[in-house]
């Protein structure tokens, strides 16, 4: 197989594209690397082109070797032929190569295998190649008796577990099921026996107690739902297909003449190997590939949503006072400079059940008074509506030098930080809780940069993600957020290991030793001082420095995404007018590539950009609202939370959530909500249905004046 020929016709680019990206991924390149200094290269392929590429690239590299694995064995089984050998070089998927080495494969003893031992697989082929004139069948069987095989029936017994596994094994047989699974099958779920005590837990899964849809058409995130309360031991799901109709088929693909005397026997191996062998295969098969591609859905929505949460755009410059909402354990409160020190750190009680609202107001007022606190941040846990009251009720009731907002923050995975390796390292002398208030008012000020501190799938903004393949998810999501810290850069000297780990070419090795060089050395004066790093080689800093950023430096090219080895450009061009430069002309003259010319001169219009700047900023509040509040028909703005297969959450300032279903977000016909929305989006949304009982409220799109 050609790879880079293949790899070209799906991603629909050149093949001469493909070859020379795959040699910078062969050389070691990373891929933001490649995606930021090498565009004339791979022709200006973007990050997310080139991390398909990669993917497309290791499936047909492992689909190589698995096919020389394949066709080893079977030349050692001595079985190999021309028409074999080409099959397996013509396949293009795993699942091919597999299907064609499955009657090769060296099997457990099985009654098939038993019977062959036994010396019963002549009688199998003469059954299965029968044709009128043969002879009979059972006279053939009487040549087989022996003292292993005592009588006529045990012989035609063990020829048909023969032609059992030959049936289940025979790819032409295990198609007719799949195209039946796709044309009319259907997965059925049943309530279970639920243990004592979990009747609750199980309710979740009601809608499935009695349920059946087309494998052709059920959602993704339905099949994710249907597996999580078969692993609970509440639901009991099945394939269904049309069993007795496939049966019929197979039988009579290989014995045409229902009369003859063959076909009893083949039918009866049929239904045997059908039941026992073929279905239970081929169902574990559908159920494998609609998990797979569920897991692919679901990890594709969390990474959609990862990105934008990850790129929100930082409040710099601000003192934040972070709240950890609880009830009986009260309400941690910190504060943290402009730089995300800690600087104080208390207890307030503004919820049940001590409920101690003047006392903490007071607190909170001598603290903002004191330090100079511009926002407040709220984590959106449990007391949180509870806690924005009492915050609300005292930036209404008191009067600051300056005006004093509120946010409230995704919370998820602050527990996770707060717990870990990275949380204790940055404050060993203090609690748990202190460090979640520490992340909850740190995401304001630069959420990259605390984000990264926690595993990605604990950042809560996802559809199941604890369900679906760990491995691809974890690989998946260590992408993102690797594209997302290099898009942005680092500023070598104020980040932290976490932060650094992330960085093209560094691992968490070299991240130490960057950290320990600090500390010995203190700050770093120039990118090229890196090359001083225990462990950080000439590789290593081709990968990276272009993403590490300087302040201090004083070539200012250092605290720009300009690499290090397009510095004698750059400092051609400084002198030069930025807004009139012919850079087709230029990059001619100064024999460089075009699209570097231009990523040049951006950085030298902009030097130090952050591309989050570009993102909506978080909504600060001085109010609160309630569900009281709330009428059909009102207009409010929120914030997206999160965007999973049926629609989209949206913080509009109550206790929950709104949710906007996929039928309301666009008067066009959507897929997906994806299409239109992403986490982090600031968008108007219309009040269609508040039921307070519940405390859910419906959201609208459609239909709002701009």
């Amino acid at each position: 197989m050609n790879i880079n020929k293949k790899i070209a016709e799906e991603l629909n680019i050149k093949e001469s594209q493909v070859e020379k990206t795959v040699n910078l991924i062969d050389e070691g390149n990373t891929i933001p690397f490649i995606a930021r200094y090498r565009k004339e290269v791979t022709g200006n392929l973007t990050d997310e082109v080139l991390r398909e590429l990669e993917t497309k690239l290791n499936y047909l590299r492992n689909l190589e070797t698995r096919k020389e694995e394949v066709i080893a064995s079977i030349e050692k089984q001595d079985k190999m032929t021309d028409d074999l050998m080409s099959q397996i070089e013509n396949a293009e998927t795993l699942k091919e190569v597999e299907d064609i080495y499955r009657p090769y494969k060296q099997k457990k003893q099985t009654r098939a295998t038993k019977a062959k031992e036994k010396g019963l697989e002549p009688l199998s082929n003469f059954i299965l190649t029968w044709k009128e004139g043969n002879g009979s069948i059972l006279e053939k069987a009487e040549g087989f008796i022996t003292e292993e095989v005592p009588t006529v029936e045990d012989a035609i017994n063990g020829a048909k577990d023969i032609l059992a596994e030959l049936i289940s094994d025979a790819t032409v047989f295990r198609n007719i099921l799949r195209k039946d699974a796709q044309r009319v099958g259907v997965i059925v779920s049943q309530k279970a026996k639920i243990e004592e005590g979990k009747e609750e837990e199980a309710a979740t899964f009601y809608s499935y107690f009695e349920y059946e849809e087309k494998i052709s058409s059920i959602p993704s995130h339905r099949i994710l739902a249907l597996n999580r309360g078969e692993k609970l031991g509440f639901l009991k799901v099945n394939v269904k297909l049309s069993d007795d109709e496939n049966i019929y088929v197979i039988s009579r693909s290989i014995q045409q003449d229902r009369l003859s005397e063959a076909y009893k026997y083949i039918n009866e191996a049929a239904e045997d190997g059908y039941k026992r062998l073929l279905f239970p295969s081929v169902e574990n098969e559908i159920r494998a590939e609609l998990t797979e591609k569920a897991d692919e859905q679901a990890i594709d929505v969390f990474a959609k949503n990862l990105k934008p949460y990850l790129m929100q755009a930082p409040i710099k410059g601000s003192v934040v006072m972070g709240l950890d909402p609880g009830y009986r354990t009260g309400c941690k409160l910190v504060v943290i400079s402009e730089t995300g020190e800690l600087l104080h750190d208390t207890i307030i009680y503004p919820a049940k059940p001590k409920g101690d609202i003047e006392g903490s107001i007071l607190v909170m007022t001598d603290l903002i008074k004191k330090f100079g606190v511009d926002l407040i941040t709220i984590g959106n846990g449990t007391a949180s509506r509870e806690t924005e009251q009492v915050v609300s009720k005292m930036l209404n009731e008191n009067k600051f030098d300056k005006k004093v907002f509120y946010t409230i923050v995704n919370e998820s995975g602050a527990s996770i930080y707060s717990a870990s390796k990275v949380g204790i390292e940055e404050f060993p002398d203090k609690d748990v809780t202190v460090r979640g208030a520490v992340s909850i008012a740190r995401r304001v000020q630069d959420p990259l940069a605390e984000l990264v501190k926690i595993e990605p799938k604990h950042i809560g903004v996802g559809q199941y993600q604890h369900d679906v393949n760990q491995t691809k998810l974890s690989d998946t999501l260590n992408n993102v957020v690797e594209d997302c810290v290099n898009n942005v850069g680092v500023n070598l000297n104020t980040a932290s290991p976490s932060l650094l780990m992330y960085v093209s070419g560094i691992n968490s090795k070299v991240s130490k030793n960057i950290i320990d060089y600090k500390h010995e050395n203190g700050s770093f004066k120039s990118r090229d001082e890196l090359k001083k790093v225990k462990g950080l080689g000439p590789k290593t800093f081709q990968q990276a420095a272009g993403f590490l950023r300087i302040p201090e430096s004083e070539n200012p090219l250092d605290n720009t995404a300009v690499h290090p080895e397009s510095y004698k450009i750059a400092k051609k061009i400084m002198g030069m007018d930025l807004d009139s430069i012919d850079t087709k002309k230029l990059s001619e003259e100064l024999e460089i590539g075009e699209p570097t010319l231009i990523d040049i001169i951006q950085e030298l219009k902009k030097p130090g950009r952050d591309p989050r700047e570009d993102m909506p900023k978080p909504i600060l509040r001085a109010d609160v609202l309630s569900i009281d509040d709330l009428e059909v028909g009102m207009v409010l703005k929120g914030t997206v939370r999160n965007v999973v297969d049926f629609g989209a959450f949206v913080d509009i300032g109550v206790k929950n959530d709104g949710l906007v279903h996929i039928s309301e977000i666009s008067d066009k016909y959507i897929k997906h909500p994806s299409e239109v929305l992403k986490v982090s989006d600031i968008v108007e949304v219309k009040i269609i249905n508040v039921d307070k009982n519940r405390n859910k409220v419906g959201l609208s799109m459609k239909g709002i004046d701009k």
